[in-house]
């Protein structure tokens, strides 16, 4: 990399609802995140810009506290980098900081574990204001029961059966350094803190843990899924619109801002 270009680190929040994902597809293809970001800091920069992300989100998943890695050739300043790009941006992305990081960081394999958040809302009836950022289940589930099914999947695992078909990683190895399930009102929430993440894990993992909530399995069902490795045997793929990127950790040397943020809907509950 030349000598004359700057690597810069950034943070952004989307609603995910009306990007057909993170990654930039083709020309003609359905509008994504990336390439609306990618053309918000090219006007900044005055030049072209490509990113890297921290993790790829699917149509319809949100981020709270995505993390982007880029290369320019100048420094605009904090400033330029946050509201003047954020001006070339739809209401529904939005960068929180930008900082100059050394030329070895990438937002990608620098990433020591990244967090996400599913959100389930289970009543009755479902909320207008709340469509499209959770997901609605029309009956109580089993808070408790989903926490204690849930702690099989700690540690490093063959995650075969909760991997989607198309997906692409050379193993289906993960470490889940953390999983839990817990009531806050008329809210289940599943966090899941893992060293990275498989294409559709979480929405499949929350889908099984949904079963068991339901009282469709018991509690011991989840280790059975697990070790069959195949992923029919596992529940249905949640949602994408329950599903939150909250948070992504690096190692202290690159003195990124070390946050993670709720989904707004549960303020007041984290």
């Amino acid at each position: 990399m030349s000598e004359c270009v700057t690597r810069f680190a950034l943070g952004l929040e989307y609603n995910g609802s009306d990007f057909s994902g993170w990654q930039r597809q083709g020309a003609t293809a359905p509008v994504t995140i990336q390439k609306i970001v990618e053309e918000g800091l090219s006007k900044v920069a005055g030049q072209s810009v490509l990113t890297v992300c921290a993790g790829r989100t699917d149509a319809g998943v949100h981020a709270t506290q995505q993390v982007v890695h880029f290369d320019s050739f100048v420094d605009r300043g904090s400033k330029a980098w946050t509201v003047g790009v954020n001006s070339q941006l739809p209401s529904s992305i939005r960068i929180l900081w930008v900082r100059q990081v050394a030329a070895d960081f990438s937002a990608r394999f620098s990433a020591v574990a990244r967090r996400y958040v599913y959100v389930i809302r289970d009543c009755e009836v479902s909320s207008v204001f709340l469509n499209g950022t959770v997901t609605h289940i029309a009956r109580k589930l089993k808070a408790e029961a989903m926490h204690e099914a849930a702690q099989v999947l700690v540690g490093e695992h063959d995650f075969s059966s909760f991997r989607a078909a198309g997906c692409q990683s050379n193993s289906p190895n993960r470490n889940v350094e953390k999983i839990s399930v817990v009531r806050k009102s008329n809210y289940v929430v599943i966090t899941v803190v893992a060293n990275a993440f498989l294409q559709h894990m979480v929405r499949n993992i929350a889908g099984t843990l949904i079963a068991v909530g339901r009282g469709d399995y018991p509690s011991s069902w989840v280790k059975i899924v697990l070790e069959q490795r195949d992923r029919t045997k596992a529940g249905a793929t949640s949602p994408p619109h329950g599903l939150y990127l909250t948070g992504v950790s690096y190692s202290p040397k690159y003195a990124l801002p070390e946050r993670s943020v709720a989904p707004p809907v549960l303020a007041g509950f984290v």
